[in-house]
């Protein structure tokens, strides 16, 4: 699944590009647990992995933190199981088996309501993920978007981490990290937050900029794009025994 903004007119939502399907595809795997992790024959795996643990409980208390580390600096992330269980097991699955190590975040916007780097594709190009996907776990309590006369749009406050996806119930293993307060509809699945130590990594990162491409006017500032400063992450390791095993 291809998850990245397609043109100015929708730069305030992350939508994705799907990927053809297969002619002919095996049916796909569903867990028994309250999650339902499905594999998707049509969007396999960039990298082998198994579909997470699905127990009859889905841990739902408490938070777990995961250090990130970056080739541009920490990125430490605290994961919310009461706001989002199955999206932190299912993180948690793919940390613990290395799904996230040595790869790039492919991705920095810096439009005006929409200030985020986005990550969790081993492919580097928005389109790969992890075999699977799983329901939206939505958020209720964002604020509404100040500059959304509609009413329609919530607040992504700066140091939230949400998963991107590819429409309802499309989550896979690609998120993004907010730097800056954006405006979205509420339509992608909050389930943590980045510590102080992240934020500043992040501020370099947006800092550097964006990378111009082929459709990049001449003498434009990019606003949706690779970043300038390449940013890496060599290890994601969740701080806790067992974790997503």
């Amino acid at each position: 699944m291809k998850r990245l903004l397609v043109s100015v007119l929708t730069a305030l939502s992350l939508v994705a590009v799907a990927a053809p399907a297969s002619a002919a595809s095996e049916p796909p795997k569903v867990t028994s647990g309250p999650c339902q992790y499905t594999s998707t024959p049509d969007d396999p795996a960039v990298r082998p992995v198994s579909l997470p643990r699905d127990p009859k409980h889905t841990p739902d208390h408490g938070s777990v933190d995961v250090a990130v580390f970056s080739n541009q600096g920490l990125l430490p992330l605290r994961l919310d199981r009461a706001q989002a269980p199955c999206t932190v097991q299912s993180f948690l699955h793919l940390a613990a088996h290395g799904f996230y190590n040595q790869t790039t975040c492919h991705r920095l916007t810096a439009y005006p309501t929409l200030k985020v780097l986005q990550c969790g594709d081993p492919s580097g190009t928005g389109e790969g993920g992890p075999g699977y996907k799983f329901r939206d776990e939505l958020p209720t309590t964002l604020p509404p978007a100040p500059s959304d006369p509609t009413g329609k749009r919530r607040t992504y406050a700066r140091g939230l981490l949400a998963m991107a996806n590819a429409g309802p119930d499309t989550n896979g293993s690609q998120f993004f990290v907010v730097y800056g307060d954006s405006s979205l509809l509420p339509n992608y699945t909050v389930f943590g937050t980045v510590g102080s130590a992240g934020l500043r990594t992040l501020d370099r990162v947006a800092a550097g900029g964006i990378q111009p491409d082929a459709d990049t006017p001449p003498g434009k500032t990019p606003v949706d794009g690779k970043p300038v400063r390449k940013t890496d992450l060599e290890l994601v390791l969740p701080l806790c025994l067992f974790c997503g095993r």
